[in-house]
């Protein structure tokens, strides 16, 4: 009984780590999602609250994948979110919206 618990458990402990990367990517997708319904209402200022949230989960996702391709697609997507931030802080909420776009575009990408 002890040796099938054990193995179970380094089983589950090898591809819990493969499922423990994709939670930011899933939040930073939620939030930038948000952000653009947000910004095609005209709301800059709820905008940029989601976009912040989503730029905090998307590094954290950069932090975490595995190959240079998703690395890069996470890198891509922060340097949007923080673009999308700029704007919406502008108050120019069309630029943000697109920015946030291309970020959800790296987003699902990187997110594979």
């Amino acid at each position: 009984m002890n040796k099938l618990a054990l193995i179970t458990g380094s089983i589950m402990l090898i591809f819990g780590s493969a499922v423990f990367a994709e939670p930011h990517a899933d939040e930073a997708l939620k939030h930038a999602k948000e952000a653009v319904e947000h910004g095609k209402l005209g709301h800059s200022v709820v905008l940029v609250e989601h976009a912040e949230t989503a730029l905090e989960h998307a590094k954290k996702a950069q932090e975490a994948a595995k190959s240079e391709d998703d690395k890069h697609h996470m890198h891509e997507a922060v340097e949007s979110l923080q673009q999308g931030i700029e704007h919406g802080k502008l108050e120019h909420a069309d630029k943000a919206t697109h920015a946030v776009q291309d970020a959800i575009t790296h987003i699902e990408a990187g997110n594979k």
